[in-house]
């Protein structure tokens, strides 16, 4: 099994986490509910901060769910988030999505949020989640997608943000448009039964607006995301310091207006 060959973009500082803890299974896997019985046995591949584990974790009370990330120190914060939460259904692990430790059809649901476009052969981590899926299980994997990213006002930092983030993904082996690919690769991948939908995100409200600009303001400047704009000749530190100075100034625009697009699949293992 091959070992990853992308670098994760976005790396683990403090203005990514923040993102990250905001996300729960309503907002973030709301098409994947509808499936969920009280037994089930859940894996959550590239579970972050554990919102969204342990939000799967009290949607299967007789069930298990194992959260999985390749960062050990990212576990620790999601072991937190569970035992503040009272849950002994839930626990977490290293591990890598394209050599997953689990025999064959260990799990009723196999689950990835925002990963596949992070990882260097996302068809093969899709044959990975399926191997380890029950027959009649469900793989289910949403991304976002950046070229369908849409705002107001038209702040001409913000499209060079945009050209630069994605650059710099796929030179560190990634794919930002995951979300419109993501059917194309589960049927590569082998998928014959797949159910296709899409979400948004949205923030125009005063206060998502300074949540949203300012994380991608400091994620602009302070993150592995940042060093390897510099490293990979993308962009200098002026470029994202004016790059962030766009984000807050969106922020600040009481018309300000931004849609994350997001592909999602259901993909019934026969």
């Amino acid at each position: 099994m091959a070992n990853e060959t992308a670098v994760y973009t976005h790396g683990h500082h403090e203005s990514v986490l923040r993102s990250h803890r905001w996300r729960t299974a309503a907002n973030s896997a709301a098409y994947l509910l509808g499936e969920l019985k009280p037994h089930m046995r859940i894996l959550d591949v590239g579970c972050g901060p554990g919102t969204i584990t342990a939000d799967l974790a009290e949607l299967v009370p007789q069930g298990e769910v194992i959260g999985l990330d390749s960062e050990p120190g990212i576990l620790e914060q999601a072991r937190r988030e569970a035992q503040a939460r009272g849950l002994g259904n839930v626990s977490f692990t290293t591990g890598d999505v394209n050599a997953l430790g689990y025999p064959d059809a260990s799990f009723c649901v196999v689950h990835a949020h925002q990963v596949l476009q992070h990882v260097g052969d996302p068809v093969g981590a899709l044959r990975e989640m399926r191997r380890v899926t029950k027959p009649g299980g469900i793989v289910a994997v949403r991304d976002s997608d950046y070229a369908g990213f849409v705002w107001y006002p038209q702040i001409p930092a913000l499209d060079d943000w945009l050209d630069l983030y994605r650059r710099v993904a796929r030179a560190n082996g990634g794919e930002p448009d995951a979300g419109r690919r993501l059917r194309a690769w589960a049927r590569e991948a082998g998928f014959t039964d797949i159910t296709s939908s899409s979400s948004t995100w949205c923030y125009a409200a005063p206060e998502e607006r300074d949540w949203w600009g300012g994380l991608w303001a400091d994620r602009t400047v302070q993150s592995s995301y940042a060093d390897r704009a510099v490293e990979g000749g993308h962009a200098t530190q002026g470029d994202l310091r004016r790059i962030a100075g766009g984000w807050r100034e969106w922020a600040a625009s009481e018309d300000g207006w931004f849609s994350v697009p997001h592909g999602e699949i259901l993909c019934r293992v026969t």
